[in-house]
């Protein structure tokens, strides 16, 4: 893919997704003309660039969408329930061809555009409130004249105006005939000089190029006075620039060890003014001293830079989903209402990537198994519409993601029940209603008797633990039978420099996330006991402890320092001593797979740091589900 087609289509993919949410808040909406104009533009200038690129099913199918949201938004059309689907499909094939193109489809090998969606767009166009032959049309004598492209270019060959030069001299609107295919535009009865400007421009200047509402209305009622032609501008400067995530990556892998070699040399630094010095020796280590202290602050503040350009908000990834929950819903009969909230916090580029395929898994086990249909949820004294919750916060150095329903609930006994018929777990294991729940993330583990197309073949919800603790995450389920579920992930902010904990166990250097840990106490030689296990009281509550060396099969050894760890069930973690904090960049271990390990780092010393699991912390350094199996 060329460069200039590489940038039109990641342009025009970000138009697309914008498209689709405005579809979805038309439908809620239908007199929003501020949405109408925008779905509008965005036809507009996706197809003004592929009509450049010589992309002729994508200019014909942006065309007729134009030319539809230009009769409704003029009037000549109403907006339906037909015409917002007629646009959903526009504007799905819009995304496969630009997904397509993304992916290194030629573009001469680019599907044609389906009839199928030439006829529904038609039908809309028109005014049809459905598809269904003979329903009545409003307004059904202006809209049916309303879009150029309805008929033949040949039709009326005295509608299209001599060529108007725009303020540069140049033909744009002849220019962009040469183009396309021949018979997919035809010049509208209207003074196009506005319109023959650059889509950029025009998305830019806020409102949409004019549009014939009706063949019968004067062209020049709807030409701008003389007088009122505004002067060329010189191009807005450009605020920001595109570049390739892996020089993102690389970036962020220099300033991290520039950060690391500083903290070194900073140690070194100390060391040696243990030493006494005298003389020209004296100044050389004072400028010394001061020169390591800037070079330290100015790479801290690289790093900083270089993460912030990394970082984008999860409402990239939040506004695909509207459009799955409406699709979904109508597919299985059930009425569900998502709401967004939090879609300005802002995360590290590969969780935001990383995490589509997992929240795709737990929206569709939402609505296939959470929510109930809606003579059920009557039946129970519930609205009839189900309610899908999807926020984001930022909590001290994570970021929280909670996805709740309010249907039915899970069944604690049921799960039980169902991991111990696929031999997933012993019949005789005696779990909580907590871990119990963990049982969904067991691989081949699904409650449904029989796989459909949207769940029951027990591999999504594995997809799902799996992904989130390849981010060094966690995952947490509450549930009420009869009120719904929540599924708690929790993230590092960013996941190449973590605030870290370093503590030591049986002579073992280790690194804890800070997110987890709540403070510091000390331990005592003995300790009560609670069925054989040791408990400790701290601040009224009693806490089991449980050691680190054990929990990651090291030797015995003598820990008298806890840490309170914050998670879903609270509990103190005994280790050997606290060396401090640091901000550690991680390296992912590639090589081996070792339990309750996520990664390695550097110390400021140059020692090798085990970095203890986000995950592993939070279900309580032990796998009680995977030992009851």
């Amino acid at each position: 893919m060329d460069d200039m087609l590489k940038e039109f289509v990641v342009e025009a993919m970000d138009l697309a997704v914008n498209v689709e949410e405005h579809l979805l808040r038309l439908e809620r909406d239908p007199d929003n003309k501020e949405t109408l104009n925008a779905v509008f533009r965005s036809f507009h200038t996706i197809k003004g660039g592929a009509g450049f690129m010589n992309l002729g099913a994508l200019v014909s199918a942006c065309h007729l969408t134009e030319n539809l949201f230009d009769a409704l938004r003029t009037g000549a059309a109403p907006v339906t329930p037909l015409s917002i689907e007629a646009a959903l499909q526009a504007s799905g094939f819009v995304a496969d061809q630009l997904t397509d193109l993304n992916n290194g489809t030629a573009p001469d090998e680019l599907a044609p555009m389906p009839a199928d969606l030439e006829a529904i767009l038609k039908d809309a166009i028109e005014g049809k409130a459905s598809s269904a032959a003979g329903k009545a049309k409003p307004a059904a004598a202006p809209a049916a004249a309303a879009p150029a492209a309805a008929a033949p270019a040949a039709a009326a060959p005295s509608a299209a105006p001599v060529a108007a030069p725009s303020a540069d001299g140049l033909d744009w609107e002849g220019m962009y005939e040469a183009v396309v295919p021949p018979g997919t535009y035809v010049r509208p009865a209207v003074d196009v000089r506005a319109e023959g400007v650059a889509a950029a421009h025009a998305a830019a200047a806020g409102t949409p190029p004019a549009a014939p509402a009706a063949p019968a209305a004067a062209p020049e009622a709807r030409e701008r006075p003389a007088g009122e032609a505004k002067p060329t501008s010189a191009p807005a400067k450009e605020e920001s620039i595109r570049i390739d995530a892996v020089k993102l990556d690389a970036l962020l892998e220099v300033a991290g060890e520039s950060v690391q070699a500083a903290n070194q040399a900073a140690v070194l630094l100390e060391r040696l003014q243990q030493f006494k010095f005298e003389g020209q020796a004296a100044t050389l280590m004072s400028a010394l001293t001061e020169t390591l202290e800037r070079a330290s602050r100015y790479s801290t503040e690289l790093q900083r830079a270089t993460l912030a350009t990394r970082m984008q908000p999860v409402g990239r990834l939040f506004q695909k989903f509207p459009r799955l929950v409406r699709e979904l819903a109508k597919d299985l009969g059930k009425e569900v209402e998502l709401t967004i909230e939090g879609a300005e916090t802002e995360v590290d580029r590969v969780v935001v990537d990383s995490l589509y395929d997992p929240l795709v898994h737990m929206l569709r086990n939402a609505l296939d198994h959470g929510v109930e249909a809606p003579d059920e949820r009557l039946a129970k004294g519930k609205s009839p519409r189900a309610y899908i919750s999807l926020k984001a916060w930022q909590e001290a150095n994570s970021v929280m993601i909670v996805l709740q329903d309010d249907g039915k609930g899970m069944d604690p006994v049921a799960l039980r029940r169902k991991a111990a018929e696929k031999g997933l777990i012993s019949p005789s294991a005696n779990l909580s209603d907590d871990e119990s729940y963990q049982l969904v993330f067991l691989p081949g583990f699904s409650t449904k008797e029989v796989a459909s197309s949207v769940s029951g073949r027990g591999v999504g919800m594995d997809v799902v633990k799996t992904a989130v603790e390849k981010n060094r995450g966690a995952i947490h389920i509450e549930s009420a039978l009869g009120k719904g579920t929540k599924f708690a992930i929790r993230l590092p902010i960013e996941l190449s420099i973590v605030p870290t904990m370093l503590v030591s166990t049986s002579g073992a250097l280790l690194a804890l996330p800070m997110a987890v840990v709540e403070r510091v106490v000390e331990l005592p030689e003995t300790f009560m006991e609670v069925g054989g296990a040791p408990v400790l009281k701290d601040q009224g509550r009693p806490l089991p402890v449980r050691s680190l060396a054990d929990a990651l099969g090291y030797e015995p050894c003598s820990e008298r320092v806890g840490i309170v760890v914050n998670s879903p069930q609270p509990y103190i973690l005994a280790v050997s001593a606290v060396d401090g904090t640091a901000d550690l960049v991680i390296k992912p271990m590639t090589a081996l797979s070792v339990e309750g390990i996520t990664g390695t780092a550097r110390s400021a010393e140059g020692d090798l740091v085990l970095v203890v699991g986000l995950s592993f912390l939070m279900d309580g350094c032990r796998g009680s589900v995977r030992m009851a199996a």
